[in-house]
Parts: C-alpha cells; sequence; structure tokens
C-alpha cells in the first residue's frame, strides 16, 4: 500500500493515528521538528505496544517552512494533517499560532496538490465552529463557523478558524483533483501515551491531583483520541467524505463539575483528590494571574454551548466512546505512566 503521511508526528492526536495505521499494516511517514521529536515517537509506539519495524520513515518538516515538504507527501496515498500549534500559554502575539497554523495547512494542500494526493484529512476543532456567539441550548453542526468578530475570541481560536477557512479557500481556488475532509473534535480525551498529551488532558490530571479546589464553571465537548482518529480515517477513505467537515463530540457537553462526578464514580477512592465542589468565578480569575492555563480559560467561564456529531454518525457510521468512557481512559493511563501525584 502506499504510505499515509500524519503529519506532527509527536503529538497526542498524531502519535495515536501512527498507532492504529501501523496496526492496520499500512506503511506511515510523519515529520517531525527534529531527531528529538523522532524519538519521541517511538517511545510513544511502544507505550501504545506498536512496533513500527521499517514501515515508519521521519522527515524534518515545520509549519512555518516550505524545506521537508515535497519529500514528506511524495508518493503518498493520503494525508493526516494534524500538526497545529496549542501551546498551555497564551502567546505574546496572535500571529505566533495563527501564521503557523494557516500557513502551515497551505503548505501541505499545496504539495499534496503538487505530489497528487487523493486526500487530505485536515485536524480542525470545535474552536473554529462554536466561538464568538450568544449562549445557546440549540447544537452547533458543521455549517456552523465561529465568529471571529465575536466576544472572547482567543489567538488559538482565531488560528483553528483562519487556517480551516484558508485551506477551504485553497481547494476551491487552486485545489485541482486534491480532495479534502476536515474532522472538529471538542476536548480530546483518552489514554496518554507519554508526558506530551493535549492541553485538554490537564483538566482530569489536575483534578485528580487536586490541583484545583473546585470545578470551575466551564462546560465542553469529551471525545476519546481514538475515536477522533478512527473519524479521520473513515474521512481520508471514505467517497462521501470529500469536501465535507465533520465534529467530532461522544455526546452533549458537560460542565466540569459533571466530569469530576464521573470520575469520582468511576474511580472511587483514586478519585480522592477530585473536588465536588464549583469555584465561584472570582476565584478563577484570582487564580489566573499566577497560571497561564486558567488565564486562557476565563471567556468560557459559566458560557453554554453544546454541538452534534449526527452526521459523522448518519454519513461514515462513526460510533464513539461514551464520554464517560473516555474521562476514566485518561485518568487510567494517567495513573499507569506515573503522571499523576502519589
Amino acid at each position: 500500500m502506499a504510505p499515509i503521511l500524519v503529519t506532527g508526528g509527536s503529538g497526542f492526536i498524531a502519535a495515536h493515528a501512527i498507532a492504529r495505521l501501523l496496526a492496520e499494516g499500512h506503511t506511515v511517514r510523519t515529520t517531525v521538528r527534529g531527531p528529538a521529536r523522532a524519538d519521541a515517537v517511538l517511545a510513544m509506539l511502544a507505550q501504545a505496544g506498536v512496533e513500527p519495524g521499517d514501515r515508519l520513515r521521519f522527515h524534518h518538516a515545520n509549519l512555518t517552512e516550505d524545506a521537508g515538504w515535497t519529500a514528506a507527501v511524495a508518493g503518498c496515498a493520503g494525508v493526516l494533517h494534524v500538526a497545529s500549534p496549542f501551546p498551555e500559554r497564551l502567546p505574546r502575539h496572535p500571529d505566533e499560532l495563527i501564521v503557523p497554523a494557516r500557513d502551515g495547512a497551505l503548505r501541505v494542500l499545496r504539495a499534496a496538490r503538487d505530489a497528487g494526493v487523493r486526500r487530505v484529512v485536515l485536524t480542525s476543532s470545535f474552536a473554529a465552529v462554536g466561538y464568538g456567539h450568544p449562549d445557546r441550548d440549540a447544537p452547533y453542526d458543521e455549517a456552523s463557523w465561529t465568529d471571529l468578530e465575536g466576544p472572547g475570541i482567543s489567538p488559538y481560536i482565531a488560528s483553528k478558524t483562519l487556517a480551516e477557512r484558508a485551506a477551504w479557500d485553497f481547494i476551491a481556488r487552486e485545489g485541482g483533483g486534491l480532495e479534502l475532509s476536515v474532522v472538529n473534535p471538542v476536548g480530546v480525551f483518552g489514554p496518554v501515551l507519554g508526558a506530551d498529551f493535549a492541553t485538554s488532558v490537564l483538566l482530569v490530571q489536575r483534578l485528580l491531583d487536586g490541583a484545583l479546589p473546585g470545578c470551575p464553571r466551564l462546560e465542553f465537548g469529551v471525545v476519546d483520541v481514538r475515536d477522533v482518529v478512527d473519524l479521520h480515517l473513515r474521512a481520508l477513505h471514505a467517497p462521501a467524505a470529500a469536501g465535507e467537515r465533520f465534529l467530532a463530540t461522544a455526546g452533549d457537553f458537560m460542565w466540569v463539575r459533571d466530569m469530576a462526578q464521573v470520575l469520582r464514580t468511576r474511580l472511587g477512592d483514586d478519585a480522592r483528590r477530585v473536588p465536588n465542589r464549583t469555584l465561584p468565578d472570582w476565584l478563577v480569575k484570582l487564580a489566573a494571574l499566577a497560571d497561564p492555563a486558567v488565564k486562557q480559560i476565563l471567556p468560557e467561564l459559566g458560557r453554554r454551548k453544546n454541538a452534534s456529531s449526527d452526521k459523522a454518525r448518519r454519513l461514515l457510521e462513526w460510533a464513539p466512546r461514551s464520554r464517560e468512557d473516555a474521562l476514566v481512559a485518561t485518568a487510567a493511563s494517567l495513573r499507569a505512566q506515573g503522571l499523576l501525584r502519589a
């Protein structure tokens, strides 16, 4: 089989994608920024129980440079463009996120088109779907787009929205025969393969460690990383997925207090440090003065959102794990790898 390229191989979703592809017998290429990142990928694959042998090849390529992308995509049957910056701290300037996300997507698409690749699946985000709007109970769907002129737009939200918009514009104007599908996950949880994991996993880690004295008034979606990868592969192979975007959420959005309740109910004594009270907003704002990660969530305090994955379930027969199982899998893997306080 022709190889499949997964960009940003040391990332949380990308590493799981590589493991899944290798386990299914595919030859895989992945891009990394340097040798240390390649070692990290191999360590995560070992944690996943996958031995790549000679079926995994590394290419050095950066989202901010043209070098390396032509070689990475040459001869590939498809591309999963997963790489995109998601820092724990707010950048000094929005362009630190926007430029690599947008220009990196265009570099990958351009190289894939020129190499005759059939389809690229872009990892976007719910960040490109449901922000900048008033509170609503009706679920967002794939027709919805974030309003960048609305309130509470962080640099990360802007970067994901502008990158996806630029990708669709590229396909419409100069994509040639290249097909594009897009996956828009909500908060991604599930088994971690090392200390480098999705920012959303930090919430579960901090709940279990007792680092949070209470639950901030945040509501967001939950999906397991393995199901996000499964949706990527369905979007890569299914003819009906060409030119479509797919929201990835395991169910209705959850308040952090509800997530904490799941952990306490399912984990028993292992969740003894998980708080059972709600933090007042003023206390979260005070904590944000000392914790940049907390500062990023301030615009979302008390906001109501929801999203539907009906399209992915109907069109691609996607059947994700439950929200509860995703959260418990996250906790179990953090404990198994010694990433929680004893």
